[in-house]
Formats: C-alpha cells, structure tokens, sequence
C-alpha cells in the first residue's frame, strides 16, 4: 500500500527498497511510519534480470533506498545497474520526483586523478544516474564531501553521521579525558565533527590528534601523532573501514602513545578480508558502526551497530515536504 506521508500532503510518497537493501529500508520505512512500497524484482537464467515499477507511482514522489556496497553474489556494478534500470522504469511510470537514497556510495574515493589514465569513477556514477533520471541524491558520510557534491548536477543531500556515534560514545566514555583521533590528515574535518558533537553531549572539552599517514600503492608509512592521547580515551573516527590496515595503525599508534583505551568508530562497514582480526590484533578495545553495509554484520562481536534509519527517514520527511508544497 502507498501512503502520504501526511493525509494532507500531496503528491504521494512511495519509499521502495531494491533487494539486499530491504532490511534497512523497512527500518527508515518505521522510523517514517510507512509501508515499503511493492515492487518486482525477478533474474533470469542467463544472468540478466527485470525490476519492474508500479503504475502507481504516476504523479508521485518516488525514494528509492538502495546501498551500493558489494555483497556476496552481487557486486557493487551489479547494485548500481539494478538501482539505475529502476530508476528508468520509475521514470517511464510516471513518477513527478524521483530520490536516490544511498546509504553507502560504492566509488565515492575514486575522486581524484593521481596519475594520468586514472578515472574519475565517481562522477561517472554521477552522470548515470543524472540520465537514468534521479532529481535527488541522498547520501550518508561520503568519502569527499567536496567531490561527492561537484560531481553532481542533480540535487544532493549530504547527512552528517557524527550526532549518530556522538550519542553513542557519551555512553560508553565515563568520567575520564577523550580524544577524537583522525587515522590521516585528510580525516581532521571529519574527526573533528565529532570531536564537537561528543563535547556537546558529554558537557565537557574533547580534544583531537591525528596520525601521519602516506599511501603509495598498499603499503601505508608515517610514524608522527599530532595531539596528546596519553591516559584518555581515544576514539579512532573515519568514513570507511575497507581491509582495516588504516584503522589498526591508527589503533597500534594510540596504544604506543598511552591511551589508555582505545576505540574505533566507521559510518561504513566494509570489512574486506580479515579486517574484523586485523583490528583486535592492533589492540583494539571496542567500537561502532552504522547500519549501511549489510547491516553491520561484518563487523565482528567488537563493534555496536547504529541504526541510521532515523537520520535518512528525517531527510526524506523534509525532502517530501518541500515537494509536497
């Protein structure tokens, strides 16, 4: 069933969630007080597959929930040709507005061009689902804000997770000192976000340090810590954690400076390989991440998972709000 958000709101909302993104679509659908919208999805044999719109989105606002994280049998690529073919349908069905809720953006940190022939995949996601015919895009803690917005001509909506993992750690800090630690330089801002929005929730000061990293092909230096983390809590703060090499030198480099806890926090649960070992290998104590690839389950027994779904369903509210007028 296709509901308004609100009897009076006008035109209709229809929130759809692509398989493998089900689960965390029905819980942005709670946190909205709406049905997942019906839709059909079937594969073929010979590998192709249909996802088909209903006629009932004509003259609605179409959201469609989607992350773009690998799973197993279905690849990033895979995701995104699903989520753009569906986007097209919507599109030929009529639909007034159509948003592309991505809870993870699969390519978002092939950003920049470090050497000649490299691509700029980002903005060629961008420009697909520009032409599949997406208005909006939604999107949480993307790699490079900067380059996330730039690659876009459509509308995007950036949500800031830091509120979300700054609730969380003010339960877990107790009295003691706390530091919020950016993994590498390109990281400060971010860390940062939180360092403020933690401050702001324990009522007291939260200071910050980052570690020096340099990357050249897999192999990752860098020996120096800008901050004081010795005998405090160090919160170890980045967008993604892929194979965790990152993070664990972050973790090992607190340990070595005197922390006397440490603790990592991700929006993005990638966990390639044995990332989840990786990190209790370095020390790690415990950590969080949010709900946006495959439910957190990667993680491993260390990590609380946090529900974004609030954070996307107030985004959709409002994004509804202003079409509805």
């Amino acid at each position: 069933m296709n509901v308004p958000l609100h009897p009076t709101l006008h035109p209709t909302l229809h929130l759809f969630a692509l398989a493998g993104s089900a689960p965390f679509g029905q819980r942005v659908a709670r946190h909205l007080g709406l049905p997942l919208a019906a839709h059909e999805e079937n594969d073929f044999d010979d590998g192709e597959y249909i996802v088909r719109a209903p006629s009932a989105v004509r003259g609605g606002h179409a959201c469609v929930i989607h992350s773009l994280a690998g799973a197993p049998g279905q690849g990033s690529g895979e995701r995104l040709c699903r989520l753009l073919f569906f986007i097209g349908a919507l599109r030929d069905a009529g639909a007034a507005r159509i948003t592309a809720v991505l809870p993870y953006v699969a390519f978002a940190r092939q950003d920049t061009r470090h050497q000649a022939g490299d691509p700029l995949t980002l903005r060629y996601v961008a420009t697909l689902l520009e032409a599949a015919g997406a208005d909006t895009v939604l999107a949480l803690d993307v790699h490079n804000l900067a380059a996330f917005q730039n690659a876009f001509r459509c509308r995007t909506e950036h949500l800031d997770g830091s509120a979300l993992f700054a609730a969380h750690f003010a339960t877990v800090a107790g009295d003691g000192e706390v530091c919020v630690v950016a993994p590498d330089g390109g990281g400060i801002r971010r860390a940062e976000g939180l360092r403020v929005a933690l401050a702001h929730e324990l009522g007291r000061p939260v200071s910050l340090a980052f570690v020096e990293k340099h990357r050249r092909g897999r192999e990752l230096t860098g020996d120096l810590m800008a901050g004081d983390v010795a005998g405090k809590l160090a919160i170890v703060f980045d967008d993604i954690i892929g194979t965790g090499s990152t993070m664990a030198r972050a973790v090992e480099a607190c340990r070595e400076h005197g922390a006397a806890r440490v603790m990592a926090a991700a929006t993005h649960a990638v966990f390639a390989g044995d990332a989840a070992g990786t990190l209790a290998r370095a020390g790690l104590d415990a950590g969080a991440v949010a709900d946006t690839v495959q439910d957190g389950e990667r993680a491993g027994p260390l990590f609380t998972v946090l529900d974004s779904g609030a954070l996307f369903a107030g985004a959709i509210r409002a994004l509804h709000d202003e079409v509805a007028r």
